[in-house]
């Protein structure tokens, strides 16, 4: 897979992806992670990519014309699967979203700033637009690189055990169950029995059960769904 992302800052982003999993999965040359950084797309001395909003108004926009140069360049090398905008107005990000986009191959990733972008360049360029969440942030970098995690940890291979992706939170819409290690007893504090027994098929029913009750009373809309 190969993941372009669009930033005003390409040093905000470059840190996730240095350590740990994202490091590894790059490494193995399983992900390729490309920052352009959007003022290299202006010819002006100031490098200006934002400019006043039309109408009046606070905060400053985007501009359209660097960002379609280099989503253009970018497309003239390659096709890609999404051009993906991070923002609060996107839908939320999931764990099918992620699903879904780890089966891609290439991606596009557009990092807002300021007020945002010109509407145009989400009408006739963008794919698809995400949000983490139900608040705002002063850029999408930290977004983008949220959802580069969601999404490259799916990639095969990628972690030591591929099944434990399988069992995450959200798989099944259901949050995970209560888990633990050793010791097997610490300061009166005991795991529980069944998880002891190594009677395999009931360990699963419990997890099952515990999953079950844990969404309800922490994530009962997880069920309506």
């Amino acid at each position: 897979m190969r993941i372009d992302i669009i930033t005003v800052l390409p040093e905000l982003l470059k840190s996730p992806f240095e350590a740990s999993i994202l490091k590894r999965a790059i490494e193995k040359g399983l992900v390729e992670i490309y920052f352009h950084n959007l003022r290299d797309y202006v010819t002006d001395n100031y490098k200006q990519v934002d400019d006043y909003q039309y109408g009046g108004g606070a905060g400053m926009v985007m501009m359209i014309e660097p960002i379609d140069k280099c989503i253009t360049k970018l497309k003239s090398e390659r096709s890609y699967d999404e051009v993906i905008y991070m923002t609060p107005d996107g839908e939320t990000l999931k764990q099918k979203t992620a699903n879904f986009l780890s089966l891609k191959e290439n991606l596009i990733i557009l990092c807002g700033h300021y007020k945002g972008v010109d509407q145009r360049v989400r009408d006739h360029f963008v794919t698809k637009e995400i949000s983490i969440g139900d608040y705002v942030l002063s850029g999408g970098e930290l977004g983008a690189a949220v959802l580069c995690d969601t999404i490259i940890r799916l990639i095969p291979g990628v972690l030591g055990n591929e099944s434990s992706a399988l069992t995450d939170s959200f798989q099944d819409d259901l949050l995970a169950p209560p888990i633990y290690t050793r010791p097997a007893e610490y300061k009166g504090w005991k795991v529980p029995d069944i998880l002891l027994s190594g009677n395999f098929p009931k360990i699963e029913i419990w997890r099952e059960e515990e999953a079950y009750k844990r969404t309800k009373e922490r994530r009962p809309d997880l069920l309506d769904e």
